[in-house]
C-alpha cells in the first residue's frame, strides 16, 4: 500500500471530521452481516432453552387425549408440582404452619411455571402472594387435552386427598384458574358436590375462586374452527375432506372449549356438535366468593366488539358468562366482576393491577 493510500484510509471522511471512514463503516457493516445469522441462531437457541418446558404441555394440549388412550409416557398425569417435578399428595412439603392455601391451575397448553417464572419486570402471582400475603401456594399440572370434565373429576380427587391428608395444615382453600383452568375448577366443584353421601371435604374449606380470562360461555376461536370443519366436510371433495379430518384431530379438551362443556353428559350427548347444544348448568357454589377477572384489548369495555373479542382469545361476554352476570343470583352466591382494559389473554397472568386485586381479596 502506498503512503497516499494509507493516508486516504486513515483520513477523516469528507462527510465530517471525527466520523469513521467509508471503508471502516463498510467493514463494520460486513462484520455485522456475517454475524447476524449466528446471533439469530443464538437467540433462537436461548429462547428455546427458556421455553423448553412448554414443549410437553403444548403436545398434551393438542393430542393429550390420544396420548393418554395409548398410555404414552408423554401423557401428563394430574399432580401437584414442586421443584419442577410431580409430587404425590402424601409427599408434599407444606411446612408445619396452618395456613390459607392457594391452588393454581394453568390453561390450555400451559404448565405451572406460568405462575412462578417470567420476565424480571413482570409480577408472578405465586411467589409474590406467598411472600406478601402470607399464604401457601401450590401448583397443579394437568393434561389439557383431556375432556374438561375428566380433569374436573381428577381435580376433585386431588383436592380431596390434599384436605384429608393435611386437615390441620389447611385453614382455608382458594382456587385460581386461568382460561381452561377456571373451567376445570368449576367442573371439580360440580363433581365435588355430587359425592354419594356428602360433598367432598375440600368444598367445606373453599372460600374463594378467581377466574382469570375463563371462557365460561365457550371460545369463539373453537366455535369458528368447528364451523370451518363442518363447512369443509359439506363441500365433500377430497382436499376439503382431508383438511376437515385433519382439523378434527384436535384434542377433546380443545373441542370442549367450544361451548365450555363441564360435565360428561354434555360432550356425550348425541347433539353435542349442534350449533346450540344442550349444556348442564353449573352454578357457583353456595357460600364461595367468585372473582371473575376479565381482560379487554380495548380502553373501554362493554362494546359489541369487546363482547365478542374480549382479551383476544376469550370474548368479554363469555368471560363474564350468563351465570356470573345474572343479577338474580341467590343471596348466598357472591360474585364480583372486574374488567381490566388494555390487557390481553396472556398479560392477565403478569399484570400489577391484577396482582393487586388478588392480593387485596386473598
Amino acid at each position: 500500500m502506498t503512503e497516499e493510500d494509507s493516508a486516504a484510509d486513515s483520513a477523516p471522511d469528507s462527510e465530517g471530521a471525527g466520523k469513521p471512514s467509508r471503508w471502516r463503516r463498510a467493514t463494520a457493516a460486513a462484520r455485522r452481516a456475517v454475524s447476524l445469522p449466528f446471533n439469530g441462531l443464538d437467540y433462537l437457541y436461548r429462547t428455546g432453552q427458556t421455553y423448553q418446558h412448554f414443549t410437553l404441555p403444548i403436545l398434551n394440549g393438542a393430542i393429550g387425549d390420544q396420548l393418554a388412550a395409548r398410555h404414552d409416557r408423554r401423557a401428563i398425569q394430574m399432580s401437584f408440582r414442586q421443584h419442577n417435578a410431580d409430587v404425590p399428595v402424601a409427599r408434599l412439603q407444606l411446612g408445619r404452619e396452618r395456613q390459607k392455601t392457594v391452588v393454581f391451575l394453568h390453561g390450555l397448553m400451559g404448565d405451572e411455571q406460568i405462575w412462578q417464572a417470567g420476565a424480571p419486570n413482570a409480577p408472578r402471582y405465586g411467589p409474590l402472594l406467598q411472600r406478601e400475603a402470607g399464604v401457601r401456594c401450590l401448583y397443579v399440572r394437568y393434561n389439557s387435552g383431556l375432556h374438561i370434565s375428566h380433569n374436573g373429576q381428577l381435580l376433585n380427587e386431588l383436592l380431596t386427598g390434599l384436605v384429608t391428608t393435611y386437615p390441620e395444615l389447611i385453614s382455608e382453600l382458594v382456587l385460581i384458574g386461568h382460561s381452561m383452568g377456571g373451567l376445570v375448577i368449576r367442573s371439580a366443584g360440580y363433581y365435588g358436590t355430587r359425592e354419594p353421601k356428602q360433598p367432598a371435604p375440600w368444598i367445606a374449606r373453599l372460600r374463594s375462586v378467581f377466574l382469570l380470562g375463563v371462557p365460561n360461555e365457550g371460545s369463539f376461536l373453537e366455535q369458528n374452527s368447528h364451523l370451518t370443519s363442518v363447512v369443509l366436510r359439506k363441500i365433500d371433495i377430497v382436499p376439503t375432506r382431508l383438511l376437515s379430518k385433519a382439523m378434527d384431530q384436535r384434542s377433546s379438551g380443545i373441542k370442549d372449549l367450544r361451548h365450555a362443556f363441564l360435565v360428561d353428559d354434555d360432550w356425550q350427548n348425541p347433539h353435542a356438535d349442534d350449533l346450540f347444544p344442550p349444556r348442564t348448568t353449573v352454578p357457583p357454589l353456595p357460600g364461595v366468593h367468585y372473582h371473575v377477572l376479565v381482560g379487554s384489548l380495548l380502553k373501554t369495555a362493554g362494546s359489541a366488539l369487546d363482547h365478542y373479542f374480549g382479551d383476544g382469545l376469550v370474548g368479554g361476554g363469555s368471560a363474564i358468562g350468563r351465570i356470573f352476570g345474572n343479577p338474580a343470583l341467590p343471596a348466598d352466591n357472591q360474585v364480583a366482576t372486574k374488567v381490566f382494559p388494555k390487557l390481553n389473554h396472556g398479560t392477565l397472568l403478569s399484570n400489577p393491577e391484577v396482582y393487586q386485586y388478588l392480593q387485596e381479596h386473598i
